[in-house]
């Protein structure tokens, strides 16, 4: 879906007609994409009316006016002015119904798609005749909806079934995704791949050829194995059973779209693709109105805006990075390496103390693009090319040229001064520092420098290829156009980017603090390490918070944990005790060491080890109650939350929220921190936190910026 185009006064659909075919195109005047809105809708049905009508008229070839987009879904503006489930299943209703007259228009449809082509983009791709596609990157199919809080509301749930089986279709309509289109040809979407200069050219010859009588063969893909799954009543049920299960386990029951969507698919197979439509239609009604749908439409909005967002007011434009310098070869250097090569197609020179560890490196930094060639994300031409950007070795050689250098070393002020002194001595006049530390405040870093005002700070999450946020955080003295260079570059590598004050810890794991830290309080008071993670499972984030801890590292979460209690005192207060300190002298780091609170074998959490009760001087004996535990979870992030913003760590509640979504998967249904302290109410919060501080102490006193919003009964978003 994409936002609402301005006021036209050209026509969006234009066509012309030349031996019998005519050829039709969309192209919104002044916007980026095309959508399809109602006024689009209604010069759709006078296209194809006024085609069906002229008999001279003997087939249709369909294509986009834009350069790198076919039509990018519905009109989300008018999807968010809904206010009625009614009114909601009208607007699919009405989809449907035009989707339903090109799929029965009495002449051939072939349509050629060129860059995005999703959700009701792709579900009127469905309703055509034949489907071309080019085989460029740009061009991604699918259907998207369920990240919206939504299903496919124009057919989607009925033809893409019939079209690639029910086992395929469900596989992108639950999750949401997209594929390139040599996948989405293998799978039976489209009929025919093509390279992007002849498109038209193909597509024109497809319509020529249908309005000829001929018609594309198609078979069903998957052999016999497709046929036990899709093809008969029994292999039918197998699949819908096994797609619920793993929506369950997926979603925890908390995101009600993918069910829906299921519950539409596996209706419209049992009842006729008629019956099928209808109760779509109802199902996407019920689900536009739900809160869910509303905080993921928002977290929708707000990373659109961000992607517009320079980071710093009055910004000069961003130098365009070509060439990227990193320093240290470890697991964060390698991952920034193989992400930006992936992502952003730059030549990167690595640097390490020695030549084995660039080796080692540069091999882990290909193995992001080797795992993108093993799932066919890129070819085998893709891939020599984009290995052939990746170097190294163990002098600054080359980052004389580097518009951008990165440093991933150790987290220690002195050791990045150093480093930051000796590239400065080789950058080019432009060239840009980054220091990609979690807690270091980078004016010390850039205490060491030169040039200051081309210091930054690039915070990446691990793993770095997977992780989707990054924050930015400009030093006192550093100069716009470096924050606006952070920002372009790290979109360009397919990260949501905010820029944050430069404070310990930043926003991520400022917040993150209090919900760590929490852990130690509640083991000493009894709980087990299952019920501390299952209840913050259970609230909606992907791990609980013992897990995270084993993930981040032991050692690096020491080492954060004094950081934040040294510059931030009471109200970020580890628990009493050697606590982590005694795992980590015991050799349990975590996941990267196969033991911390939990043990790993072959890269698996294998469950929790008792012994580590022992280590820590506790004894689990049912601890406080369930609801207190995720309570106290809860409540002092959304505490720090309120007290970092005040503080201007970051520019906005959409900033913050975005950050504690994408940087450690804060439930998105909930809508970030923030919204959820909203959504309970100031007033609510620091009365639950006042109680929480007589009986645990100063680290849950509630912010003033809580007690403000509880007074004059206001909130974070107006």
């Amino acid at each position: 879906m994409a936002t609402l185009a301005p006021p036209r006064t050209a026509p969006a659909v234009t066509w012309e007609i030349s031996d019998g075919i005519a050829t039709v195109v969309l192209d919104l005047k002044g916007q980026a994409v095309n959508v399809i809105s109602r006024a689009v809708k209604d010069e759709f049905l006078a296209c194809f009316a006024a085609l069906a009508d002229d008999p001279s008229v003997r087939a249709v070839a369909f294509l986009s006016g834009k350069p790198d987009n076919f039509i990018a879904g519905a009109d989300i503006e008018e999807f968010v002015a809904l206010s009625s489930a009614a009114e909601a299943e009208r607007l699919s209703a009405d989809g449907q119904d035009m989707l339903d007259r090109v799929a029965r228009f009495p002449k051939p449809i072939a349509v050629g798609i060129h860059g995005s082509c999703l959700g009701g983009g792709f579900e009127f791709a469905l309703a055509c005749h034949y489907r071309v596609a080019t085989d460029h990157p740009k061009t991604q199919i699918g259907l998207p909806e369920v990240q919206l809080g939504i299903l496919p509301g124009a057919g989607g749930c009925q033809r893409l079934p019939r079209l690639v089986g029910a086992r395929a279709a469900l596989d992108m309509i639950l999750a949401g995704k997209s594929e390139r289109a040599a996948k989405a040809f293998r799978l039976g979407m489209v009929d025919e791949l093509v390279a992007p200069p002849i498109l038209a050219e193909i597509t024109l010859g497809a319509a020529k050829r249908l309005a000829g009588g001929w018609r594309p063969k198609r078979k069903r893909r998957g052999g016999l194995l497709g046929f036990l799954r899709d093809g008969n009543p029994l292999g039918r049920r197998l699949v819908f059973w096994m797609a619920r299960k793993q929506v369950l386990e997926r979603t925890g029951g908390n995101y009600p779209a993918p069910l829906a969507a299921l519950e539409a698919v596996e209706y419209g197979l049992r009842h006729g693709i008629n019956e099928g439509l209808r109760r779509e239609a109802q199902l996407f009604g019920q689900l536009a109105v739900t809160d869910v749908s509303r905080k993921l439409v928002q977290i929708f909005f707000a990373t659109n805006q961000l992607k517009k967002d320079p980071g710093v007011a009055n910004a000069p434009p961003p130098v365009r990075v070509q060439r990227l310098g990193i320093i240290g070869s470890g697991f964060m250097g390698s991952g920034i390496a193989g992400t930006a090569v992936a992502q952003a197609e730059v030549d990167v020179r690595m640097k390490d103390a020695d030549l084995a560890r660039v080796a080692q490196g540069i091999l882990a930094a290909r193995a992001i693009l080797d795992d993108r060639l093993k799932r066919r994300r890129i070819t085998k031409f893709e891939y020599a090319r984009l290995v052939a950007l990746l170097s190294g070795g163990d002098t600054y050689a080359g980052f004389g040229r580097a518009e951008l250098t990165i440093e991933a070393v150790f987290e220690e002020l002195g050791v990045k001064q150093q480093v930051l002194r000796e590239v400065e001595a080789v950058l080019p006049a432009s060239g840009v520092f980054a220091s990609n530390t979690s807690t270091i405040p980078i004016t010390r870093i850039a205490e060491a420098a030169r040039a200051p005002e081309r210091v930054i700070g690039m915070h990446f999450f691990s793993p770095v290829a997977k992780m989707p946020l990054l924050e930015v955080i400009p030093g006192a003295r550093t100069e716009p156009q470096t924050v606006s260079t952070a920002v372009a570059f790290g979109r360009r590598m397919g990260k949501t980017v905010i820029v944050v004050q430069d404070s310990p810890g930043f926003w991520v794991n400022r917040i993150l603090a209090p919900y760590a830290n929490e852990v130690g309080h509640l083991l000493a008071e009894g709980a087990s390490i299952e019920d501390i993670d299952s209840m913050a499972v259970r609230f909606g984030f992907p791990v609980g918070p013992v897990t995270l801890l084993d993930e981040v590292g032991l050692d690096v979460a020491i080492k954060v944990a004094g950081v934040m209690q040294e510059a931030y005192g009471d109200h970020i207060q580890p628990a009493p005790g050697a606590g982590v300190a005694a795992l980590v002298k015991a050799g349990r780091l975590g996941r990267k060491s196969g033991r911390g609170f939990y043990i790993y074998e072959g890269g698996k959490k294998r469950g929790v080890d008792e012994s580590v009760y022992g280590l820590l001087g506790v004894h689990p004996n049912g601890g406080p109650r369930p609801a207190e535990i995720l309570q106290r979870l809860v409540l002092g992030m959304v505490n720090e939350a309120a007290r970092a913003l005040g503080e201007g760590v970051v520019h906005s509640p959409r900033d913050g929220d975005i950050g504690a979504i994408f940087g450690f998967g804060f439930p998105p249904f909930r809508g970030g921190p923030l919204r959820y302290a909203d959504d309970l109410g100031a007033e609510r919060i620091v009365t639950d936190l006042e109680r929480l501080a007589e009986r645990h102490g100063a680290r849950f006193a509630p912010c003033e910026v809580l007690r403000e919003h509880a007074r004059a009964g206001t909130k974070f978003y107006a």
